[in-house]
């Protein structure tokens, strides 16, 4: 393990992960750009990480473009597996390294990755590269969830490369600065469990829960505790997605962090009108990762964790299979818990009682027959604006609406309690799709960057009920249906 204070910026990186066996990484030597410029750099983010601004404005340059190495840093690309819309896979980071874990105030410790850096051992016939336009989403849509609430890794910086990248047109390339708890996926214990050497996946569970469950590391039974406590902070995490109506895209394996925070930025987006099955990415023809779905995909991936895990769960491999899907079945009633009380907040209900799951579900289920905006339709209900739309003026709303008004007046708080749990619940602001995109396009077309920060200001308040301007808010036209996300590989 290294330590030290690399530079007049604040960086104190180590390098813990090296202590696993090899076999979970490749050493990586970071491959130069030709004239890399800055795009963003996250300021509020810096100052989290205890980074000097005015430095790393100086300094950071070459080492967000992997032009510089850190001193006495060893960049890695990190092994893993992934179930891959359904098909287990061998991966790698094909287009990421691993620069180490930046310590916050001595205790506290994160990821710093680059992402879109070139390629690695595990590239696949990939050139490793990465082009303006996806960064930019991923920075957007990582600062977005990171205001609602939601646990996310971050964006620290975008550099472009000042070298172009071939898809499908020729792109200009770009490098992000990624910062997450870790990058520790479910794919990396399927790639432990599919080497077959216990020795090892017992290795890489101590060091995971050294880092992030040091609490469980003496307990009798560790790694049963553990896997339990993975499952909670993925009902919670998904829970909070579905109640803004976000959609990952690809809830593969490998794209589903190990302690509960959001990553992989790549053919996501917000819902606009509500609609279970709403489905953006291009390449998810089949719907696996709608919206509805996303509760189901998370149990089934951490299904595919507990297989791995069996080794470790009980020495007898019936009782181990029978303490894995003993955790797992708890997700469903754990999940519904979560989200149900989320939504009951939304409504305005301190706490849930027989017949608030039916109200809840009558409610989307209008806003599915009348095509309702999601988000603005819960803001709607907390200011009591109910003018405009068709979903306002139906019979059968109405008829909604008074049985909720019942049940609010049923609770000890008053209306003024009930409209600040709600606005508390129910953002005024998401990352719109037609708002994203024509930011993206703005930047990597144009070069104008003001609109970029200008959404990324008013992204980080996205509960606020001052007043903010109204092209934020606005659900997009007719003209914006049928909009499809890709990945950016």
């Amino acid at each position: 393990m290294t330590n030290t204070n690399q530079n007049k910026a604040g960086w104190h990186l180590r390098q813990s992960y090296l202590s696993l066996p090899e076999t979970f990484y490749s050493k990586q030597e970071l491959q130069s750009v030709e004239d890399p410029q800055i795009v963003y750099v996250n300021e509020d983010l810096a100052k989290e990480l205890g980074l000097e601004i005015e430095q790393l404005y100086k300094e950071g340059l070459p080492y967000f473009s992997g032009n510089k190495a850190f001193k006495g840093i060893q960049p890695l690309a990190q092994a893993y597996a992934g179930h891959q819309f359904g098909q287990f896979t061998m991966l790698g980071d094909g287009r990421a390294v691993l620069l180490g874990e930046h310590v916050i105030e001595g205790e506290k410790t994160v990821d710093v990755q680059l992402k879109g850096s070139g390629r690695t051992v595990f590239s696949r016939g990939g050139d490793g590269r990465a082009a303006l336009g996806p960064m930019i989403r991923e920075l957007i849509m990582s600062e977005a969830m990171y205001g609602l609430g939601i646990p996310t890794t971050r964006s620290l910086a975008v550099v472009t490369t000042g070298e172009p990248v071939y898809r499908e047109n020729v792109l200009e390339g770009a490098i992000l600065t990624r910062i997450a708890s870790s990058h520790i996926r479910v794919g990396t214990f399927q790639y432990a469990a599919a080497k077959g050497i216990k020795k090892e996946l017992q290795a890489l569970a101590d060091y995971t829960i050294a880092r992030h469950d040091p609490q469980l590391e003496h307990h009798e039974q560790k790694y049963v505790a553990w896997l339990k406590e993975v499952v909670r902070k993925q009902v919670q995490l998904i829970a909070k997605w579905q109640l803004v109506g976000f959609i990952h895209g690809v809830m593969n394996t490998d794209n589903m962090a190990i302690n509960g925070e959001t990553i992989d930025y790549g053919p996501c987006a917000m819902m606009d009108s509500y609609n279970p099955a709403t489905v953006f990415s291009s390449i998810d023809r089949q719907g696996r990762y709608s919206y509805s779905n996303q509760p189901y995909m998370a149990a089934w991936n951490l299904a595919r964790l507990a297989e791995a895990m069996l080794p470790l769960l009980a020495e007898n491999e019936e009782e181990a299979l029978n303490q894995a899907q003993s955790i797992i079945s708890t997700f469903g009633s754990l999940y519904e818990a979560e989200y149900l009380q989320g939504m009951g907040k939304k409504l305005g209900l301190f706490t849930l009682e027989e017949g608030d799951k039916e109200l809840i579900q009558g409610l989307l289920t209008l806003m599915e027959t009348f095509e309702a905006d999601y988000t603005n339709t819960f803001r709607s209900l907390t200011f009591k604006t109910l003018e405009e739309g068709k979903l306002f003026q139906a019979d059968q709303f109405k008829s909604w609406y008074e049985i909720w008004q019942k049940r609010l007046m049923r609770q000890e708080q008053n209306e003024e309690m009930i409209k600040q749990l709600m606005l508390e619940n129910n953002p005024a602001i998401i990352a719109r799709n037609h708002i994203v995109e024509g930011v993206i396009e703005a930047a990597v077309d144009r070069g104008q960057m003001q609109p970029l920060l200008e959404l990324l200001q008013v992204l980080k308040k996205p509960y606020s009920s001052t007043s903010i301007p109204a092209k934020y808010a606005k659900a997009p036209g007719k003209d914006f249906d049928g909009y499809q996300t890709f990945c950016g590989t």
